[in-house]
């Protein structure tokens, strides 16, 4: 009996060491596919934060849908934002449910609320460009990442501006465009016209409007505000599109949402300087000077100085938050006494800021003379403070 149990014990002994011994290659295994994994991760986020037109090719994430104009890819925390493209929002909670089923177009009234312009809401095209989407990536495993400017990497919410090409009977597509052309989303050029594919955009969005494709169907629930929403944007994209034509071959011109911005911006203290960007947040104080905060990334943004109310009332950048601006002076630094140190524009003269035609019912001038002085002005203060330095 006693050597019995002796043989079932070496027995169980034995087994327990095969176990272990065999285990020891797939644990090996494992933890090289880890590293593989890690390393295959870390060169995809090294090739989104690369400058360039062409990121790569990325393996879509498992259900990388997440709404009409957003995706995923494996490796990456964030969603991409889709260039060009704005598809309308899908219902996330049960209170827009609600509310929807009141009637669309009170839907719409409450959700507008007294904003004064276009908002963004969830609605039934915002729902049927979602599964547009998912059917266009249903059999797609991989997809391939471009910039429309090899210097736009991110958003302001720090998503991957891409566009997005999947191999379809065997040629890649622009999904960004398709999106378009199915009447899924306008061409949107609120921040900028594409510079890549501008012709097929505009085609595409002729092409769904005569075919009466999504959007651009009237029997369909969606925004019924088009054509306001495109003039704005058209708006933006046009002042755009003349401050990147000025600043061709100009270091000084800077443009905020550039990843080198910042990194332009210092080597240009105490010197002359053209900034553009969008107005994140302004700043009115009673003791203290106004503050208008140009944005860039959250926690980034570049403040504009203004010590003179009336310059500030003048320049009639109060009614511009949240659009673009061009800002003209010499960047300085500004030190507290507690030792905080932050680069700034001060603004001295209406004349250093120029406004876009993005806000069609407010004028900061009240005839086109006052315009006229106040840059003659700013130029005169450039001149004097050339002459000081």
């Amino acid at each position: 009996m006693r050597e019995r149990r002796s043989i079932r014990f070496w027995c169980m002994v034995m087994a327990a060491l095969a176990v272990f011994f065999f285990s020891l290659p797939a644990c090996a295994g494992s933890r090289r596919a880890q590293r593989v994994k890690k390393a295959e991760l870390a060169e995809r986020i090294k090739l989104m934060e690369t400058p360039g037109l062409v990121i790569g090719e990325f393996p879509l994430a498992p259900h990388p849908v997440i709404d009409g104009d957003t995706i995923k890819v494996q490796g990456l925390r964030t969603s991409l934002r889709l260039i060009a493209i704005d598809a309308e929002e899908t219902f996330k909670n049960e209170e827009d449910r609600r509310l929807y089923e009141m009637g669309f177009e009170e839907y719409l009234k409450a959700k507008k609320g007294d904003s004064l312009r276009p908002v963004k809401v969830a609605t039934p095209l915002g729902e049927e460009a979602k599964k547009f989407a998912e059917e266009f990536f249903k059999d797609v495993k991989l997809v391939r990442l471009e910039r429309d400017h090899p210097k736009e990497i991110r958003d302001r919410y720090n998503r991957y501006l891409t566009y997005v090409f999947a191999q379809k009977g065997g040629q890649w597509v622009n999904y960004n465009v398709e999106c378009v052309r199915a009447g899924m989303s306008p061409y949107f050029t609120k921040y900028s016209y594409s510079r890549r594919f501008h012709d097929q955009f505009v085609a595409a969005q002729k092409e769904a409007q005569e075919a009466r494709r999504g959007i651009w169907d009237p029997a369909k629930e969606h925004y019924r505000d088009y054509p306001e929403r495109l003039e704005w944007w058209e708006a933006r994209a046009e002042f755009i599109q003349k401050f990147e034509k000025e600043a061709e071959g100009q270091d000084n011109y800077i443009k905020l949402d550039q990843w080198d911005a910042l990194r332009r911006i210092e080597q240009h203290e105490g010197k002359d300087a053209v900034l553009f960007g969008t107005i994140s947040e302004i700043r009115l104080n009673d003791r203290g000077p106004h503050m208008v905060f140009l944005g860039r990334r959250q926690g980034q943004d570049f403040p504009l100085v203004f010590f003179d109310k009336d310059v500030f009332g003048s320049s009639g950048i109060g009614a511009y938050e949240g659009e673009y601006v061009i800002a003209q002076g010499r960047i300085t630094r500004y030190r507290s006494k507690g030792g905080r140190e932050q680069l700034q524009m001060i603004i001295k003269s209406p004349g250093q800021i120029v406004l876009s035609r993005a806000v069609p019912n407010y004028s900061g001038w009240n005839t086109e003379g006052e315009a006229q002085e106040a840059e003659r002005q700013g130029q005169e203060l450039y001149r004097e403070e050339g002459a000081e330095h």
